[in-house]
């Protein structure tokens, strides 16, 4: 597992991290327990996104300094971008089950910052390992190229088939072994993890909730990491991009909370995004799709899913005004 990225790079890049996570419990927890609105999270959207995109320059300067190529600046500048919108858009569908988790369960919002707060720190930590241990198998393994591309297309097809449904929780497996091997107290205490009951400590449902979101996010990792790993097998590529849009994931949580409705078909968009990239990765030793392309296609997809959500939506919307 090789990279490009220099050192310091790699110093500058853990630096972005830790100074996010103590931003994350240390000013933002002073804030206290509270609703997050749509301006704050969308304030704090466009920080991360800017933030981004400052690393992403970095990153272009660093390989042209080493390689003195700009050809390959600008190349490992796209990849970061692509993996980075990949990860984003994946992270929509993540989201979502997100909220049926919060609903399931009838989490105040004041409560929801911290689960999101935590579940982020999980999910550097997990990913972290993934992308290593990826990594280290594609260098040994090139055949698991195909293994991955087959997988992403068969979920790119599962999650077609499944957009539009009702998702629920009843039936699902995790939550019947949380329950088993966790008593649960019928009622939060406060942002509490842990409570007592008929004087015995048990667990309350906000510790629930933060084990559904760590394994939820564990699940999509398996998708979002070989569709990464298909732009670049550059490993400090797929993790910083991979990161960065991670660590924006609660602002975007509480900013697609609030019009979630209105994106009710993108869940068709991921799926083709998924087959694109699964078979960008089959065909990669007989063509390899260029990183331009890829970017274009990704992009491309989202919009148009987007704009025909928007309008789908508002049709209805329409519809139900004049019945």
């Amino acid at each position: 597992m090789q990279s490009i990225a220099p050192l310091w790079l790699w110093l500058v890049f853990v630096a972005f991290v830790l100074a996010a996570l103590f931003v994350d419990f240390v000013v933002l927890r002073k804030q206290g327990a509270h609703a997050v609105g749509v301006k704050e999270a969308l304030n704090w959207s466009l920080i991360w996104i800017g933030l981004s995109l400052i690393f992403n320059a970095l990153l272009w300067w660093a390989v042209l300094e080493a390689s003195g190529s700009r050809e390959l600046a600008h190349e490992k500048s796209l990849e970061f971008l692509t993996g980075y919108l990949i990860e984003k858009s994946l992270a929509v569908d993540n989201i979502f089950v997100f909220l049926m988790i919060f609903t399931y369960f009838a989490v105040p919002s004041a409560y929801q910052k911290r689960v999101l707060m935590i579940g982020i720190v999980g999910a550097i930590l997990l990913r972290t390992v993934m992308i290593l241990a990826g990594g280290w198998l594609l260098a040994q393994f090139h055949w698991i190229l195909y293994v991955f591309g087959a997988f992403l297309v068969l979920t790119g097809l599962k999650m077609w088939w499944a957009a539009g449904k009702e998702g629920s929780l009843d039936d699902n497996p995790a939550l019947r072994l949380l329950r088993r091997v966790m008593p649960v107290s019928q009622g939060f205490d406060g942002e509490k993890f842990w409570t007592v009951e008929n004087g015995k400590r048990i667990a309350t449902p906000l510790l629930m909730v933060v084990a559904l979101v760590g394994l939820t996010d564990v699940i999509f990792a398996v998708d979002s990491i070989p569709a990464i790993f298909a732009i670049t097998q550059d490993p400090f590529i797929v993790l910083t991009s991979n990161v960065f849009a991670i660590l924006g994931l609660r602002a975007m949580f509480f900013l697609l909370q609030a019009v979630a409705h209105r994106f009710h078909l993108l869940n068709y968009g991921l799926a083709v995004i998924l087959v694109f990239i699964g078979a960008k990765m089959m065909l990669i030793d007989v063509y390899k799709i260029p990183v331009t392309v890829s970017l274009a296609v990704v992009v491309g997809i989202l919009a148009v899913t987007m704009v025909w959500s928007v309008r789908t939506s508002s049709r209805q919307a329409q519809a139900k005004r004049v019945s």
